[in-house]
């Protein structure tokens, strides 16, 4: 028997289903975005429950509360800035407040209320989930990583990445080498066994 190593792209993948998914009800929709559906046309109770029990299968919840959307807006607002090449220089007030046309105090309050987090916490999250993603390039840097995500040194995002996964970049990274390392030999003696 031969293992096999797959890699696909989880995020084209729930896109087809969805697509699949919202073709089968025969709805008129567009697609905005990952995490959001425009439906061209307003839908009855007994359509709405239906499209409810069809996504609800594969864990998709619809959002209909307009508070709810606009946090869910703000993290995905949060999760492109943070990929932005330019992140380290952009104030996140202004960038926020601008990608939603909203005052900014506004945002956090909403997000506070919903998400019980702040702005920043998440940030500090999604930063750390960020850090996660780069320390799996080998060619890149911590003094890079902490000047592309807008730390004040190197101590500073070791400080707050322990804090969140209870290990240091370093420690991570070695253990994702590892990781791969097993993975490679676990693949090698799968095809020489064959």
């Amino acid at each position: 028997m031969r293992n096999l190593k797959l890699i696909f792209d989880g995020h084209k993948i729930f896109k087809m289903m969805l697509q699949q998914q919202l073709d089968k009800s025969g709805l008129d929709y567009r697609l905005n975005g990952f995490n959001e559906i425009h439906l061209i046309e307003d839908l009855d109770t007994f359509q709405m429950e239906q499209l409810k029990n069809l996504l609800a299968k594969y864990g998709i919840e619809i959002i209909i509360d307009q508070k709810n959307l606009k946090v869910q807006q703000i993290k995905e607002a949060i999760q492109d800035m943070l990929k932005m090449e330019d992140f380290n220089t952009i104030k996140i007030s202004k960038y926020l407040s601008s990608k939603l046309n909203n005052n900014y105090n506004d945002l956090a309050s909403l997000f506070s209320e919903y998400s019980y987090c702040t702005i920043e916490n998440y940030i500090i999250i999604q930063k750390v989930e960020r850090i996660k993603e780069m320390l799996l390039d080998d060619n890149i840097t911590l003094t890079e990583i902490s000047y592309q995500l807008n730390y004040s040194s190197i101590a500073h995002l070791s400080a707050q990445f322990k804090k969140i996964t209870g290990l240091n970049p370093t420690t991570f990274r070695r253990v994702l080498q590892k990781r791969k390392e097993l993975d490679s030999n676990r693949m090698l003696a799968s095809v020489s066994i064959i």
